[in-house]
């Protein structure tokens, strides 16, 4: 239980100096959950019935929703439930989405999110919102108003004056956009 403590330690002290404006302690909160996240999204899908090649999409969605977020987060508070509610709605939201029963999603204690660790796929140098300034527009705005900003896809098409399917496509072609912007990003930080 002590390991746990120490990690909620550590990662609270990441957010409050990202939110001070220190960039770096930002990328390594991000770097650090994003971990932790894809653990507890694998487990979660696997036990929901589902692949666990399904975790990347809900780790990149939930580290936009911290980061874009990070705003609403108390920093006299624990930081840990704070992130597990964004993961857990994410993960509730996708089987919701994908048509899968809500039911699998068991209820579980906050330090599940913290309790597991994907050393090896750790992502190292997340900034959202330079990666985000990549995409052209139409992706950008989709995945701003249904992923970050949690409108409903029928919203988002009347907001962007687009279809629904396009801005399904938009969203799903930003979001593969990002992947590997990333997957570039890591490949020159090692090559």
């Amino acid at each position: 239980m002590n390991m746990v403590h120490a990690k909620e330690r550590e990662l609270r002290a990441l957010m409050i100096r990202g939110l001070d404006g220190d960039s770096a302690a930002h990328r390594a909160l991000l770097s650090a959950l994003s971990g932790h996240l894809r653990a507890y999204y694998r487990n979660k899908l696997v036990r929901a019935g589902r692949g666990a090649e399904e975790a990347e999409d809900l780790v990149q969605e939930a580290l936009m929703a911290i980061h874009t977020r990070r705003g609403t987060y108390d920093p006299a508070e624990l930081l840990t439930p704070w992130v597990y509610a964004i993961a857990r709605y994410k993960l509730i939201d996708h089987l919701r989405r994908s048509r899968s029963s809500q039911s699998n999603v068991p209820i579980e204690d906050a330090l599940d999110v913290m309790a597991a660790d994907d050393q090896a796929a750790t992502e190292s140098s997340l900034d959202l919102t330079k990666l985000l300034t990549r995409l052209p527009e139409k992706n950008r705005l989709a995945i701003r108003y249904v992923k970050i900003d949690g409108l409903s896809v029928v919203e988002a098409a009347a907001r962007c004056g687009i279809s629904e399917s396009a801005v399904k496509i938009n969203v799903h072609r930003g979001l593969k956009a990002l992947s590997a912007a990333i997957a570039q990003d890591k490949r020159n930080e090692h090559g």
